[in-house]
């Protein structure tokens, strides 16, 4: 049997308490902020995790790897009564990603979960970064995302097709509201949070007939990642009651609520989060259409219709959905 394949498995918890409960998870880049806050929430609801996280101290990917963010957290659920191992590999790697879903199937039993959230920041404007910014970006969020997915998918794939039926699956991608917004310093960024948002709703399609939903989040939250692009938005004193609005403990329950049966119906959606609200994110729409009057368009007929169609348009306004920067809990 192939490390993938499926096997025998109990039916997903239908309990209120823990609707998690008997479900196996992966969560990247989990040894610190965002990924761990997501871990022990998953943990809390009841699933088996797989802390996963590659260690490196800088946020730019610098650094030796170390096993110890990943496992801290693994033990920090175990701890807690939970069920949980880390895995210190690169999902940036093709090969360390399989032997990432191979480990959860084969300490638990099966795969139910993935979480995608391991990333990097290189930031720079677009006209002085370096290829290497721009790779090493692009490897770790949409490569490491595709990764993992990849795998995930196939096992899913595998098992339903060995059973005859739809299987439990659910995938959280992290994407971010550097993409929507497009941030001028992000490049890189930006490319590959726009391309997850591509790879999830591509994903949801593919996968739905196999009982699989994937979503994509967009969470803005205070972590190491981010200290320096939020140092200026306020934070409650020490002493002060009250959760950060932008505690990473703000995004974790709508992962949980994704990964659970709840949210069946919930598919190739993209949802803003942080500081107790979530925002639902309509798909793009034709804001208008233009026909040749002949088989087709001339530069003059173009000019004609196009020019003063923006020339009515806001100044600056482009694709980019900059209100979203605005959002906050009513």
């Amino acid at each position: 049997m192939s490390p993938l394949s499926p096997s025998p498995s109990p039916s997903p918890s239908l309990s209120p308490a823990l609707p998690l409960e008997g479900l196996a998870a992966i969560v990247t880049g989990a040894g610190r902020g965002l990924g761990r806050a997501e871990a022990l929430e998953l943990a809390r609801l009841g699933a088996a995790v797989v802390v996963n996280d590659y260690g490196q101290p800088g946020r730019d990917g610098s650094g030796e790897a170390s096993a110890t963010p990943a496992e801290e957290v693994a033990a920090e659920i175990r701890a807690a009564g939970g069920t949980a191992t880390a895995h210190t590999g690169d999902v940036a790697d093709h090969q360390q990603a399989r032997e990432l879903v191979e480990l959860a199937i084969a300490e638990f039993g099966r795969l139910d979960i993935l979480v995608n959230n391991a990333g990097i920041l290189r930031d720079r404007m677009v006209f002085s970064m370096s290829e290497g910014e721009w790779d090493a970006v692009i490897r770790v969020h949409l490569k490491g995302h595709f990764n993992t997915t990849r795998f995930a998918a196939a096992h899913w794939r595998e098992r339903a097709k060995a059973t005859g039926a739809p299987v439990y699956g659910r995938i959280v991608n992290t994407s971010s509201e550097a993409f929507l917004a497009g941030s001028a310093g992000q490049p890189n960024y930006a490319a590959a949070k726009g391309g997850i948002v591509g790879l999830t709703t591509s994903t949801a399609l593919a996968l739905a007939k196999y009982g699989v939903t994937a979503n994509a989040i967009c969470p803005r939250a205070r972590t190491r990642m981010t200290e320096d692009v939020f140092q200026d938005f306020q934070q409650p004193e020490e002493g002060e009651a009250g959760l950060d609005p932008l505690a990473p403990e703000h995004v974790a329950p709508l992962v949980g609520y994704l990964a659970s049966p709840a949210a069946e119906l919930v598919n190739g959606q993209l949802l803003v989060v942080h500081g107790g609200m979530v925002a639902v994110v309509e798909r793009p729409r034709v804001a208008a259409k233009f026909d040749s009057k002949q088989d087709t368009f001339t530069y003059d007929e173009l000019d004609a219709l196009l020019t003063p169609h923006y020339a009515k348009r806001p100044t600056g306004e482009t694709f980019a959905a900059a209100e979203v920067l605005g959002l906050k809990r009513g």
